[in-house]
């Protein structure tokens, strides 16, 4: 009888860097992550580990010099070459911290190749920390094996959406009031997908989102769904659908 495998299984450590990445190069790492493959991890000189700039695929690394504050990572070769993600947007309301962070980390873990936060009558935050959205976003690559992290766009108002929209991008709208099936409205090809706050979108909000050209207004199903459920599920259906799940 075959033995069952550990798990999780071991994996090499991973790590998202600003330094562009390349054979031969050497990163001295800041002391947040020095001290976490240091002194959480127990790692030493010659260990093993996998890096990523978000541009050139992903790195294995090799720790040359390490010291109490301090370490370097000299690069060897490229292991995977850079992820190609589907280009599709989620403009989501911003809601209650944990539950916005927790879009964030999904949107990231999904494919999502833009995050823009949409500000609403109905939104509740007062402001969207762009340096700690980046921060989950960044954390959920490591962990999830992307290469590209999502851009993450400054709060839009929603009235004016439409114009940062580029031409040719479809924007789906997930209308409380109704609108077609997500399962028959999606299609590959540039998109956004639109979801709102706590309380939906007001009458008026819902009538400007779908004078907006290209808008089309989707149904979630028959179920009121929270807002940062709303805005996970469209997303992996849209994966699934028209993305790269097929």
């Amino acid at each position: 009888m075959p033995a069952t495998p550990a798990w999780p299984p071991k994996s090499l450590p991973r790590l998202f860097v600003r330094h562009p990445l390349g054979e031969g190069v050497r990163v001295e790492l800041d002391p947040a992550q020095a001290n976490y493959l240091g002194n959480v991890m127990r790692l030493g000189r010659g260990a093993e580990l996998l890096l990523f700039d978000g541009s050139s695929g992903e790195w294995l690394a090799r720790i040359a010099e390490a010291g109490k504050k301090r370490m370097v990572l000299s690069v060897e070769r490229r292991t995977r070459e850079a992820e190609s993600v589907p280009d599709v947007w989620l403009a989501f309301a911003p809601v209650k911290r944990s539950q916005t962070d927790w879009i964030v980390e999904k949107a990231t873990e999904l494919g999502a190749a833009r995050l823009v936060p949409v500000i609403t009558s109905r939104t509740i935050v007062d402001r969207v920390k762009l340096e700690r959205l980046e921060s989950i976003a960044i954390e959920a690559a490591e962990q999830c094996g992307r290469t590209r992290l999502p851009q993450i766009a400054e709060p839009v108002p929603l009235a004016k959406l439409g114009a940062a929209l580029d031409q040719g991008r479809t924007l789906y709208f997930a209308d409380e009031a109704g609108g077609r099936a997500a399962a028959s409205a999606f299609a590959p090809g540039p998109a956004a997908i639109l979801t709102g706050p706590e309380g939906g979108f007001t009458a008026e909000e819902r009538s400007a989102i779908r004078a907006i050209a290209g808008a089309i207004p989707i149904s979630l199903g028959p179920r009121i769904l929270r807002a940062e459920t709303a805005a996970v599920a469209s997303l992996a259906i849209y994966m699934a659908l028209a993305g790269d799940w097929r």
